[in-house]
């Protein structure tokens, strides 16, 4: 049976689930603390525990991550049984993203073989049970519009999250390229 816990970041009370050193779930806040855990309960049936190292590890990179350290999150394994070869590879391609950079939805397709599957890889992404491990918030729509994101606060806490990592917009420098990335058009 799963277990999780949940932690403090500067973002709120993030949740993690594993089970035998494996994550199979990670939740971002939601309007309270007892929200989160119930949200990451009801997806994973996992039940409040004591994190091993592995998982105690994967936490303070995570932190680090929400702190804007140039945090590596690639040592934690996730568990990817039950989960379709096409988001597989969907996943795979957004843990690549560096911290602080974007690709769009289109990228991601062009990436994994069809860039005409760049709305199936928006889907794919909402439905993703590893946020921050697998930073979908780091996907965007074309022209670097913020576009829904499925996560609690919605395109508010994307934007948030590319904030703390001082994501950059790719493509050649433009005229506001100054300002925050809240204002830029």
């Amino acid at each position: 049976m799963p277990s999780l816990s949940l932690f403090p970041t500067p973002i709120g009370d993030c949740g993690i689930a594993w089970e035998s050193g494996t994550v199979v779930a990670t939740t971002l806040p939601d309007e309270t603390s007892d929200a989160t855990a119930a949200r990451l309960a009801a997806r994973t049936g996992a039940v409040s525990g004591d994190p091993p190292d592995d998982i105690r590890r994967a936490i303070r990179s995570i932190i680090a991550l929400l702190e804007g350290t140039d945090a590596n999150l690639s040592h934690i394994a996730c568990d990817m049984n039950g989960i379709e070869p096409f988001a597989q590879k969907v996943y795979a391609a957004t843990r690549a993203v560096p911290a602080g950079q974007t690709l769009t939805y289109g990228d991601i397709a062009r990436q994994i073989g069809n860039v005409q599957l760049a709305r199936t890889v928006g889907q794919t992404l909402g439905r993703n049970p590893f946020p921050i491990i697998i930073p979908c918030h780091r996907i965007v729509g074309a022209n670097g519009r913020l576009t829904g994101f499925s996560a609690p606060g919605g395109t508010r806490t994307k934007l948030k999250l590319l904030a703390i990592e001082e994501a950059a917009f790719g493509g050649a420098s433009g005229l506001f390229d100054h300002l925050p990335i809240a204002v830029k058009p």
